[in-house]
């Protein structure tokens, strides 16, 4: 029904008792996903280049100079949050903070596919691509009948908890192919979540100056998503 409503140009209420303007409200969500397209293709240029040359990931891994460059690198994300949030409506400093954040995870996640084969980086991104379009046009069209997914919130927080911890566990001792099955199992569950509450907060209570931050949750939800069924498909395939 809701992409009648977009095709049509008429403009229905995403939710029962909705009281802005729908198409004040299309016009963010268009916004906020055009954002996260580009940050995705990006993601992907960005990750094609590193597999494609092999000396990147040998430059990273093999010198003490490319390796504290790694450790910089996973560190940028959790820096650039802190301006970004300070930032996230003073344009076009924000589209750059994000650019860099992007940027970041890209690399990292280009280190991550360059040590794993071609047949199951494919499955990862098909299954990521099919779950985050069904569970996005699920949730709209769950809005549209009245149900709310802003109960998962405290659940979601619990569950990531626990996931860090499952995953120091398994840092310090190791369980073996079927533990990381295990770990990227859940990992995939709760985002699958992650996804269908934000996307929720898409639809009905982020402002419209918080493109932003809606931008980068589902961002992370999608990447986080992707590496969990990764690591599934990997440790099957080993």
């Amino acid at each position: 029904m809701w992409k009648d409503d977009l095709e049509s140009g008429v403009r229905q209420p995403l939710y029962p008792m909705m009281l802005e303007s729908p198409e004040l409200r299309w016009s963010f969500i268009r916004k906020v996903y055009s954002i996260i397209t580009l940050q995705l293709i990006l993601t992907v240029a960005v990750a094609a280049v590193v597999v494609s040359v092999p000396r990147i990931p040998l430059f990273f891994t093999t010198t003490g100079a490319g390796l504290a460059v790694y450790i910089l690198l996973i560190l940028t994300p959790f820096i650039v949050l802190w301006p970004l949030y300070y930032y996230h409506q003073k344009h076009p400093v924000n589209y750059l903070l994000l650019g860099v954040f992007t940027v970041a995870l890209a690399l990292a996640v280009g280190m991550t596919c360059s040590y794993t084969s071609g047949k199951v980086i494919l499955e990862a991104v098909i299954l990521t691509a099919a779950v985050v379009i069904s569970l996005t046009l699920y949730t709209f069209w769950a809005a549209k009948r009245g149900h709310d997914f802003n109960f998962l919130g405290p659940f979601l927080f619990g569950a990531v908890i626990v996931l860090v911890i499952f995953g120091l566990i398994q840092v310090f001792f190791p369980l073996g192919r079927i533990s990381v099955m295990i770990y990227g199992c859940l990992a995939s569950v709760i985002f699958c979540g992650y996804i269908l509450y934000d996307t929720d907060n898409l639809i009905k209570r982020y402002t419209y100056d918080e493109y932003i931050w809606a931008a980068v949750s589902l961002y992370l939800d999608i990447l986080n998503l992707f590496l969990s069924l990764l690591t599934i498909f990997r440790a099957a395939d080993n």
